[in-house]
């Protein structure tokens, strides 16, 4: 009689268990880590707005003190816009690109009124076109993103839940919204 000799090796390879298996693990893993992940994009956008709105800022700052004659440029397409013997402008060119630009999942405007007895500016706007004051906001185009910013010409920053730009005033606190400090 001849025996049949049966092969008792480990097998090679994934069974379809481990398979799916693993895959279970990876899904729980990311149903956790997801809303973290979230989260943690949005206050990356949120310390991205707020380190915009200090550079416009501090642009309309130097702007006013070296361009301006006292006042502030009235939007950010005159910001950006660089004054004779100089190839940069107050901001950097993507700042200065339109008047509302898109940038880390937020939307930035700047608006100064233009105040009747302004003097010309060096960088090319005529008599009457700067602003006395100006406001900035920076608002979420993600819609479960709770976290709205603006600036005046205080340099004070303040956040709240809903948007501040259209109630921000120029000079002063607004209505509501909390300083960040």
């Amino acid at each position: 009689m001849r025996r049949i000799r049966v092969r008792t090796g480990k097998a090679n390879g994934f069974a379809l268990i481990d398979l799916v298996f693993v895959c279970g693990i990876i899904g729980l893993i990311s149903t956790i880590a997801l809303p973290r992940l979230v989260l943690a994009k949005q206050a990356a956008g949120a310390a991205s707005a707020i380190g915009t709105l200090r550079t416009v800022s501090s642009a309309q700052l130097a702007y006013a003190l070296t361009c301006g004659n006292g006042f502030y440029a009235p939007s950010l397409p005159a910001l950006g816009t660089p004054p004779p013997g100089s190839n940069d402008g107050f901001i950097a060119p993507d700042l200065a690109s339109a008047a509302t630009i898109t940038k880390s999942s937020y939307s930035f405007r700047l608006e100064g009124v233009p105040f009747a007895g302004a003097p010309p500016t060096c960088n090319g706007l005529g008599p009457g076109e700067a602003a006395q004051g100006y406001r900035a906001g920076a608002d979420p185009l993600e819609p479960d993103n709770p976290r709205f910013f603006a600036i005046n010409a205080n340099s004070q920053l303040y956040s709240h839940s809903a948007t501040l730009y259209d109630d921000m005033p120029e000079v002063g606190e607004p209505l509501f919204g909390q300083p960040i400090h």
